[in-house]
């Protein structure tokens, strides 16, 4: 029994060490702060700790995927992306004086409601297709259409580019 327990741990802390930064981005491109990525990445790894036993090793990086995704929504249904605590506003970003490329995309991912941006994260930053997302996000493959494609209208506006209409 003990051995299998130490054979498990160092699975489990392989795929931890392997997987960490991936699930990290993945976290951000969904929350747009690091400290936030960070807190929801290591829920989502103790969390899959907890059902390491019970996990298919290829389907892995699934199952976290799905529980950091969910953390995300979950925790913007309670209200927690309002709650910004910090001692003193910076005058400028943290970034070190380093321009962030990515800076006005998640700018304006920001501005997307969290199920549109989950959506929006798991189709085109993992390229999962429309069922794969729907089994993630918990809902109908409809559902993930009409979030992706209102995610999709947010984003045009936040870029500044006009909306098309789907009768134009």
């Amino acid at each position: 029994m003990g051995d299998r327990r130490v054979r498990r741990d160092e699975e489990f802390s392989e795929f931890f060490t392997s997987r960490f930064d991936w699930v990290r981005r993945t976290a951000y491109a969904l929350c747009g702060d690091w400290s936030e990525a960070e807190e929801l990445t290591q829920n989502a790894f103790v969390k899959a700790y907890a059902k390491w036993p019970s996990i298919r090793r290829e389907t892995a990086e699934a199952y976290v995927r799905t529980i950091v995704t969910r953390l995300f929504v979950n925790s913007r249904r309670r209200g927690r992306d309002r709650e910004r605590p910090v001692a003193d506003l910076p005058e400028h970003g943290v970034a070190g004086g380093f321009s962030d490329p990515d800076a006005r995309l998640h700018a304006a991912l920001r501005q997307v409601p969290p199920k549109q941006r989950a959506a929006l994260v798991l189709r085109y930053v993992h390229d999962l297709s429309i069922e794969q997302t729907a089994l993630e996000l918990g809902c109908s493959a409809g559902t993930v259409k009409s979030q992706t494609a209102r995610g999709l209208a947010t984003l045009r506006e936040a870029y500044g580019e006009p909306v098309k209409s789907e009768s134009a």
